[in-house]
C-alpha cells in the first residue's frame, strides 16, 4: 500500500505563491497527501483582511475520511485535529462509514440538505458552471441549518484545527469553506482558485472509484469538475440574493460576535 506523505507537525516546505505581485511564502504543503483520502487540503495562506492571511493548519477540506487507517491515521493524527465536520447526509454515512473514533476527536454530522441531483434536469446546451452554481445556491438555503452550524464551529477557537468534509470534499465541503474564507476577506478569486484545486484531486478519486465503484461515476464525469466559474457565479448571486456573504451569514444565525471570533483566531499576520 502506498503510504502517507504527510510530516510531522513543524515539518516545513518551501513553496510559494505569487499574490498580484507579492511571493508570500508557504510554511507548509497544501495538499496533503494520504493514500485513500485524495482531496485533503490546507485553507490557510490566502491573503485576508486588514493585511493579515488565513492561518496554517486550522481549518481544512477534504473527501470523506472513512478510508483512514495505518500510515494514513497516523498522519492525520499528527496534525492535531480536534474536530471533523461530516456535512453528508445520514445515508451515506451509514453506507461508507466515518471518521474513525478518537480520544480529543470531536465528530459532528450537520446533514447538509439540498434537492437531490438525481432529480435535477441537465438541459442539453446549458453552461455546466450555471447549472453547478444553482445547485451550491439551494445548498445554502435548503441546508441553511448545516451552514451555520458548520460555521459557527469553525468560528470557535476551541474547536481547532477542524477538517470539513463530505464525500468527494467538492460540492458541499467547497461551499462551507468558501464562505468562510469569505468572511475572513479572501478574495472572490482566490476563493474560486482554493475551489478548482479540487479538479486536480479528482483524477485520482475517479480512478478509485472506476476500480471499486464503477457504477458511482458512470456517466457521471462531468459531476467530477471544479470549475472556478461556477464559485465566481455562486459568490455573486449570493451577494445579489443578500448583499454580502456577512449578511447572509447573519440571517442564517451566525452572528457579528462569531465572524469577529473566526477572524481573531483563523488570521495572523505575515
Amino acid at each position: 500500500m502506498k503510504h502517507a506523505t504527510i510530516g510531522r507537525r513543524g515539518k516545513r516546505c518551501s513553496t510559494f505563491r505569487d499574490y498580484g505581485g507579492r511571493v508570500v511564502g508557504e510554511p507548509y504543503p497544501r495538499n496533503l497527501a494520504f493514500s485513500v483520502t485524495y482531496n485533503f487540503r490546507d485553507v490557510g495562506g490566502y491573503p485576508a483582511l486588514d493585511g493579515k492571511i488565513v492561518r496554517w493548519r486550522r481549518l481544512f477540506r477534504a473527501d470523506s475520511l472513512h478510508r483512514l487507517e495505518g500510515d494514513d491515521w497516523e498522519a492525520f493524527g499528527a496534525l492535531g485535529v480536534r474536530t471533523v465536520i461530516d456535512l453528508r447526509r445520514t445515508f451515506e454515512v451509514e453506507e461508507h462509514g466515518r471518521v474513525p473514533h478518537a480520544d480529543g476527536l470531536d465528530y459532528l454530522n450537520p446533514v447538509l440538505e439540498h434537492v437531490d441531483w438525481k432529480e435535477v434536469p441537465y438541459p442539453d446546451g446549458i453552461a455546466h458552471e450555471r447549472w453547478l452554481a444553482d445547485r451550491y445556491l439551494n445548498f445554502l438555503e435548503d441546508g441553511r441549518a448545516a451552514v451555520a452550524k458548520a460555521l459557527s464551529v469553525i468560528a470557535d477557537p476551541a474547536a481547532a484545527p477542524v477538517v470539513v468534509h463530505c464525500m468527494a470534499g467538492k460540492d458541499r465541503t467547497g461551499v462551507v469553506c468558501a464562505l468562510a474564507l469569505a468572511l475572513l476577506g479572501v478574495s472572490d478569486e482566490d476563493i474560486a482558485t482554493d475551489y478548482a484545486l479540487t479538479e486536480t484531486a479528482m483524477a485520482s478519486l475517479t480512478e478509485y472509484l472506476r476500480t471499486h465503484k464503477p457504477e458511482a461515476i458512470e456517466g457521471q464525469d462531468h459531476m467530477f469538475e471544479s470549475p472556478r466559474e461556477a464559485m465566481l457565479l455562486l459568490l455573486a448571486d449570493l451577494r445579489a440574493l443578500y448583499g454580502s456573504v456577512e449578511k447572509y451569514a447573519r440571517e442564517i444565525g451566525v452572528g457579528e460576535e462569531q465572524v469577529a471570533a473566526m477572524r481573531a483566531h483563523l488570521l495572523t499576520d505575515r
